[in-house]
């Protein structure tokens, strides 16, 4: 059973994530503007992430950044889903670059970084082959 709890805090955004029976599996413990926790790990910067295996120092910063040979090496891990968290909001990289995943046979979800990944958690806990790119939450604009 997956419990979840939320907590708001005034300054910003704020979301942690609590799991039971997650064994060596890398799963997303919270996220924030700025950061997202993986395991026990804080992460400050775009990264990947399967269920086996991270690697915290990938990619581009932003999702305009992104360009063919990062998705060849999203590709290279043989996910059946790759999930874009692009930040606080929602956006999607350019289409001829995305085309390369479809081609391979790779599903593509873009959604905002918090989305993706409440839905990264819930698909790697049903043992799904599930990669998610996820860019850092930007802090809120006054």
């Amino acid at each position: 059973m997956i419990q979840r709890r939320q907590r708001r805090i005034v300054s910003g955004m704020s979301m942690k994530l609590t799991q039971e029976n997650t064994g060596d599996a890398n799963r997303i413990r919270r996220y924030d503007a700025g950061s997202v926790t993986v395991n026990q790990t804080v992460l400050t910067r775009t990264l990947l992430l399967t269920p086996e295996w991270m690697d915290e120092h990938w990619g581009p910063e932003t999702v305009t950044d992104l360009t063919g040979a990062h998705v060849e090496s999203m590709i290279a891990h043989d996910p059946e889903l790759i999930i874009i968290g692009t930040g606080r909001h929602q956006h999607f990289p350019d289409r001829s670059i995305m085309g390369r995943a479809i081609q391979a046979g790779v599903g593509v979800e873009v959604m905002n970084t918090e989305a993706a990944c409440r839905t990264y958690n819930v698909l790697a806990s049903e043992q799904r082959r599930v990669l998610a790119a996820l860019f850092m939450i930007e802090p809120e604009s006054d």
